[in-house]
């Protein structure tokens, strides 16, 4: 660990906090040197296992001088009470994707940067994928020529495993199933690869012969703002899949992982494709490119970390999360619509007005 590395807490114990206190082990850039739930026996668990102090309350969490950020897995309605008391403290803030349980919510951890002067990081590692960044590169290069459109999917069998002892099973906390756990990702990486998002149209099923209340399909057509348009697929009841294909006028870029690999993405390159198809080439024609090695997960938490040290946002900030989020918003309303087109600004703009409507009140 570096000299230099900037220290930072966790709050919420489980699964997703082990996996990034184990992406960051070999960065020099951040450390996690304090843990906090408030189930005694999970600190206590997570401090023999991952090597991080244990603290007692969120406050002594809070008021160490040492501590430059604090790093949220909590549950998704806790985003924000959690957010807040950590801003308050003058602690800059990580939050899981999504931002918060609602876009409401999420506005108002955005506000968080600018009431206590903080920065706001989301954890939509996605885009950092490092076949994503060569997509995007091939894209800024001109090489793919004119894009016109894309198409993403983001699929596994989750549904298949719910029961009604797990959070997943409510429409209430899961609306729309894969298309707020899934496909939220996707929208977030065609928005970073094409530009504003105009308006998306959207239908879902349930399928799963498990009962829950969530559905467990979804397709969504997305319109941007330049003309082009998208498509975001997502399934619950598949084998695990995440890949994105980009076309343009020059050639076209298909990227696709194993999602086995997914919880250690330091891995990710050893049985991922990344290809290009030029002109009016065959597919027998691609080119097969070496995709580099990363990490999106400690990535991210060193943009994070920079952020902590400097007071500057980062490109993963609450603006582009909030924006996911009103993307999943829109795409929920045309589901209850029947497809039709539905314009994220609109989403947007009616949650601005009851975020505001709510701190007057």
């Amino acid at each position: 660990m570096g000299a230099d590395a900037v220290k930072v807490g966790i709050v919420g114990l489980g699964r997703w906090a082990k996996v990034l206190t184990r992406a960051i082990k070999p960065s020099d850039k951040i450390e996690i040197v304090s843990g906090f739930s408030r189930s005694q026996e999970k600190r206590e668990s997570f401090a023999r296992e991952m090597g991080v102090g244990a603290a007692a309350d969120l406050q002594s969490m809070l008021c160490d001088p040492h501590i430059k950020g604090v790093i949220l897995t909590v549950p998704n309605e806790q985003h924000l009470p959690v957010a807040r008391e950590v801003a308050k403290a003058g602690k800059h803030v990580y939050t899981e994707k999504p931002i918060a349980a609602t876009l409401e919510d999420g506005l108002a951890i955005e506000a968080l940067e600018k009431a206590y002067g903080v920065t706001v990081t989301v954890g939509h590692s996605a885009r950092l994928m490092a076949g994503i960044r060569k997509i995007r590169e091939a894209i800024d290069a001109g090489e793919l020529g004119r894009v016109a459109f894309m198409e993403a999917n983001f699929s596994n069998e989750r549904a298949l495993e719910l029961t009604p002892d797990t959070w997943r099973w409510y429409k209430s906390r899961a609306p729309g199933g894969p298309l707020s756990q899934l496909a939220i990702h996707q929208f977030d990486v065609l928005h970073y690869l094409g530009g504003e998002v105009a308006e998306v149209s959207s239908i879902a099923s349930k399928l799963s012969p498990v009962g829950a209340e969530v559905d467990d399909q979804s397709m969504t057509v997305m319109k941007f703002a330049d003309g082009k348009i998208g498509y975001v697929g997502s399934s619950w009841t598949s084998p695990g899949i995440f890949a994105v294909r980009v076309f343009g006028s020059k050639g076209l870029m298909h990227y696709e992982i194993d999602f086995g690999t997914w919880d250690t993405p330091d891995k990710l390159h050893t049985n991922s494709t990344l290809y290009i198809q030029r002109g009016k080439d065959g597919w027998s024609k691609r080119e097969e490119l070496a995709v580099p090695e990363s990490d999106m997960f400690r990535v991210e938490l060193e943009m994070f970390a920079e952020s902590c040290r400097t007071g500057r946002g980062n490109e993963l900030n609450a603006h582009n999360g909030n924006v996911a989020v009103a993307i999943v918003n829109a795409a929920l309303r045309s589901v209850d619509q029947r497809g039709q087109l539905v314009r994220v600004a609109d989403v947007l703009a009616e949650a601005q007005a009851g975020e505001r409507t709510r701190h007057v009140a």
